[in-house]
């Protein structure tokens, strides 16, 4: 795998002059978002911090391009960059994530998706973190816009078991290997990013921003990671579609990139015995009678999990689906890894099982 990109055709550019805090750019790889691209540039565009966005188009057939443009008109910093495909050996957002950062002129890269928007003070708040705690990649987790049921039952129900797997904690602590980040909104220093390589060195990655992370701390750098509330907000998915092809593509890496991690968490999220039961019920109506009692203590231990991540407790009205929801995709996510490729907005992506260990 080539550690350049062939669509490159400038070096980095020079940074920027400038007095009093530091300055940002902001950079946004863009394939099909014409329903959200708008609001996204619109957010970044009130950040003061914010002096560039560079918005990259990579290969849209809808009006993304065309809509950059007419914001072009109103919004000065703002640029569109356009790719020429995806060379081999790179995932089409970390090809697209590259260009953009060669274009940077600031001191600060912050990476984050074309359908999240940013609250008032958001880049403010991560350079204060940065200041303070001598970090150089700085990463909050948005608040999460969910509105049909099925995003309702399943997203919730994802970042809960994410919550188990990436401490906040674990990630933040120079001590501890953890390393996590969150491409929605992802802000690194640029000496570390080229330090490490950047997107080059992490080309064929899907979880491009947990792969940036690890890099970063293994380099020596610090991070930091935690909660989006209040900074940003997304809304991942608009359709059933969308929402199986996108965690069908990244569960199986994020809950451990192995088939025995993917069976563990099987066992972690299906209520079996409360199924044994209410199944033996069908003959025993005491068994039905705890089953359902064990079901709904399960169900509460959820509403008391989904509260503590932000999501309103409420949402236990969904668990039985967010099982059914978080298993399926969780095995499809498996099962298309083991064949080596998974789709993604009109492409296929190359993955594989990781090797045994020797």
């Amino acid at each position: 795998m080539t550690n350049e990109s062939p669509n490159s055709v400038l070096p980095p550019a020079s940074l920027l002059p400038h007095s009093g805090p530091p300055l940002i750019t902001a950079i946004v790889p863009a394939r099909n978002e014409e329903a959200v691209i708008a609001a996204c540039v619109e957010s970044l565009a009130r950040q003061p911090e914010i002096v560039e966005i560079v918005v990259v188009n990579d290969e849209s057939t809808d009006k993304t391009a065309a809509i950059v443009r007419e914001w072009m008109a109103k919004i000065p910093q703002l640029r569109l960059l356009e790719t020429q495909g995806v060379p081999a050996g790179w995932v089409g957002k970390n090809n697209a994530a590259y260009l953009g950062a060669q274009e940077a002129k600031t001191p600060w890269l912050l990476f984050t998706d074309a359908d999240a928007e940013l609250e008032a003070g958001a880049t403010a708040r991560a350079l204060q973190i940065a200041q303070e705690t001598n970090a150089a990649l700085v990463s909050f987790s948005p608040a999460q816009i969910t509105e049909t049921w099925y995003e309702k039952a399943l997203i919730p129900f994802v970042y809960t078991r994410l919550g188990k797997h990436f401490s906040y904690d674990a990630v933040n602590n120079p001590e501890s290997p953890a390393a996590a980040a969150n491409g929605q909104f992802l802000m690194i220093r640029r000496d570390a990013y080229n330090a490490i390589g950047g997107h080059a060195s992490v080309a064929s990655e899907v979880l491009e921003d947990v792969a940036l992370a690890a890099r970063a701390k293994a380099a020596g750098f610090f991070l930091w990671f935690g909660s989006g509330q209040g900074i940003a907000r997304v809304r991942m998915y608009r359709s059933f579609g969308a929402m199986w092809q996108g965690w069908k593509k990244n569960i199986f890496l994020l809950v451990g990139s192995r088939p025995g991690a993917v069976f563990r968490e099987l066992e972690a999220t299906i209520p079996w015995i409360p199924v044994v039961l209410i199944l033996l019920g069908l003959k025993f109506p005491f068994a039905m009678f705890l089953g359902v009692c064990f079901l709904l203590m399960r169900q509460l231990a959820y509403g008391l999990d989904i509260s503590r991540n932000h999501y309103p407790f409420k949402f236990i009205i969904y668990y039985v689906p967010a099982v059914v929801l978080y298993s399926a995709v969780l095995w499809a996510s498996y099962r298309g890894h083991a064949r080596g490729k998974v789709e993604w907005k009109g492409r296929e992506v190359a993955v594989s099982l990781p090797s045994a260990p020797k």
